[in-house]
């Protein structure tokens, strides 16, 4: 019994019930759960995988800033070599899972920049190569990138 009909036989107190007009109205609304789905279920998986997508891209972006951070600490000591630092670039890359970066060292190797100079290391990946999705759809032909620089500190 809808809940309608209940409210009318509480409220009048006669016999008379809407249960004929609620059943009617049930019948014409089989179905629409399954339109109703059908309608909104393609935004809503749009959605949920532009945010996946979105953040893998943060997520990445965070990564290669940390790793270039990490390249650059290592370039401005004296021992270091361009090899070195690309490894030790590569290494932190690997565990964010992700390959395939381009690691640029300036000046190369970082012992030709005289005391106090900068030395810059930048980290560059297009987003289709990390992306969790087959194809990044909703961001295109991204390239992320970063770039960090440090004073040389070699003893002068």
């Amino acid at each position: 019994m809808c809940k309608a009909s209940q409210a009318w036989k509480v409220v009048s107190g006669i016999g008379f019930t809407l249960d004929k007009v609620c059943r009617s109205y049930r019948k014409q609304r089989r179905g629409s759960a399954a339109v109703e789905f059908a309608l909104v279920a393609p935004l809503f998986f749009i959605l949920v995988f532009g945010m996946i997508e979105i953040g893998r891209m943060v997520m990445v972006q965070q990564v290669i800033t940390n790793a270039s951070r990490e390249g650059a600490r290592l370039a401005v000591l004296d021992p270091a070599t361009g090899g070195e630092i690309k490894s030790t670039v590569e290494d932190f890359l690997a565990c964010g899972m992700i390959s395939g970066a381009a690691v640029i060292v300036s000046p190369d190797p970082p012992s030709d920049a005289a005391h106090g100079e900068p030395v810059t290391v930048t980290v560059e990946i297009a987003f289709d190569k990390v992306s969790w999705l087959p194809s990044p759809v909703f961001l295109g032909d991204v390239n992320l990138s970063a770039s960090t620089a440090m004073r040389r500190e070699s003893v002068q």
